[in-house]
C-alpha cells in the first residue's frame, strides 16, 4: 500500500458517556466518508479525563476487553469499513486496571491491543492511582493497512518506546493523547510545553524514519474536587512524515475531524537515504537498561 488516508478525531468530552460514544462513532463515519482507511481516536475518549482526582468510584468507568465498549467500536469499524484505533479504560480484574488502546480491523474484529507502559503521576494527572503499567511490551499490531506501532500519551516522551516499536517492524507510530495546560501557567510556559510536545514526537519520526500520528483532545475540563484549576487540553493533533515534516495539524481550541494522506512508499525511500538502523552501535548500548549511570 503506497498511499494511506488517515482520519484524526479531536473532540471535547462531557460527563455523558453515551453521548461521547455517539459523537466518536459519527466522527468515524465522517472520516470514512472522506476516504480514510485508518481512524485514530484520542485517549480515553468515552469519558472526561477522570484522572484529575483520586476517586475509587471512578473505577466503575472501566470495562473488560472484550466487553460492551469493544462490541460497540468493533461494530463501528465494521460499518465504516476502517481500521480503528481506540483508547479504553480496561478492567482486567477487580483492583487491576489498564489504560489500553484497542485496534479493530475493518471487519470489526480485534486486531490487537496495547497497554500503556509509562504511567504519569503529576498534579491533575493522577494516573498511577488508576492504571497498572502495561505488560504487553512494545509490539506493533498487524492490520490490513500496515503494522501499527500504537503507544499512548505519556509514552510519547520516551524515545526508547518509539525505537522499540520501530525495531519490531512498526510502519507508523500512533499516539492517542490527553494532554493540556494548568490554566495558571503563563503564556510563555504554555508555549514551551506545547512546542516540547510537538518537537519530541517529530523527533521520533525523524530518528525512526516513520510517520507519527498524534491525536489529542481539546476543551476545558474542570477539576471535580475543585482543588485544582482544571485542565485546558491543547488540541494540536497532528501527523508528521518520516522526516518530521508536518502533514496536517489541528488548532488549539476547536474540534476537528481531519483526513490526511501519507505516502508510505516515501517512508521506504527515506529509510534508504538515512539508514539510522544500520548504523546503530548496538554493541555499546548496554547501559541504556540502567536507571542511571552512577
Amino acid at each position: 500500500m503506497s498511499k494511506l488516508k488517515i482520519g484524526l478525531v479531536q473532540q471535547k468530552r462531557s460527563s455523558n458517556k453515551e453521548e461521547n460514544i455517539k459523537r466518536s462513532i459519527e466522527a468515524i463515519h465522517e472520516c470514512a466518508a472522506k476516504g480514510a482507511e485508518l481512524v485514530v481516536l484520542q485517549e480515553l475518549h468515552t469519558s472526561l479525563y477522570f484522572c484529575q482526582v483520586e476517586d475509587t468510584s471512578l473505577f466503575d468507568l472501566a470495562e473488560p476487553i472484550p466487553g460492551p465498549e469493544t462490541e460497540i467500536f468493533g461494530q463501528a469499524a465494521k460499518e465504516a469499513g476502517v481500521v480503528l484505533v481506540t483508547s479504553l479504560f480496561e478492567k482486567r480484574a477487580t483492583g487491576l486496571y489498564h489504560n489500553t488502546a484497542v485496534v479493530f480491523e475493518k471487519d470489526g474484529s480485534i486486531a490487537g491491543k496495547y497497554r500503556k507502559m509509562h504511567i504519569p503521576d503529576d498534579p491533575g494527572f493522577y494516573e498511577k492511582f488508576y492504571f497498572t503499567p502495561g505488560d504487553l511490551g512494545f509490539q506493533p499490531i498487524q492490520t490490513s493497512v500496515g503494522k501499527l506501532g500504537v503507544l499512548v500519551c505519556w509514552d510519547q516522551w520516551y524515545p526508547e518506546a518509539a525505537r522499540l516499536m520501530a525495531l519490531a517492524g512498526a510502519e507508523m507510530l500512533i499516539y492517542p493523547t490527553a494532554i493540556g495546560w494548568d490554566p495558571s501557567d503563563s503564556g510563555e510556559e504554555k508555549l514551551r510545553q506545547l512546542d516540547a510536545w510537538i518537537i519530541s514526537q517529530r523527533g521520533h519520526a525523524v530518528a525512526n524514519s516513520l510517520p507519527v500520528i498524534s491525536v489529542n483532545r481539546t476543551g476545558f475540563e474542570a477539576d471535580p474536587s475543585k482543588v485544582g484549576k482544571g485542565i485546558t487540553f491543547w488540541g494540536n493533533s497532528f501527523v508528521a512524515g518520516p522526516q518530521g515534516e508536518i502533514l496536517t495539524q489541528c488548532t488549539l481550541e476547536f474540534e476537528h475531524i481531519e483526513v490526511v494522506e501519507i505516502d508510505m512508499g516515501r517512508v521506504e525511500d527515506v529509510r534508504r537515504i538515512w539508514p539510522f538502523l544500520r548504523d546503530r552501535r548496538i554493541d555499546a548500548y548496554d547501559d541504556l537498561t540502567k536507571r542511571y549511570r552512577d
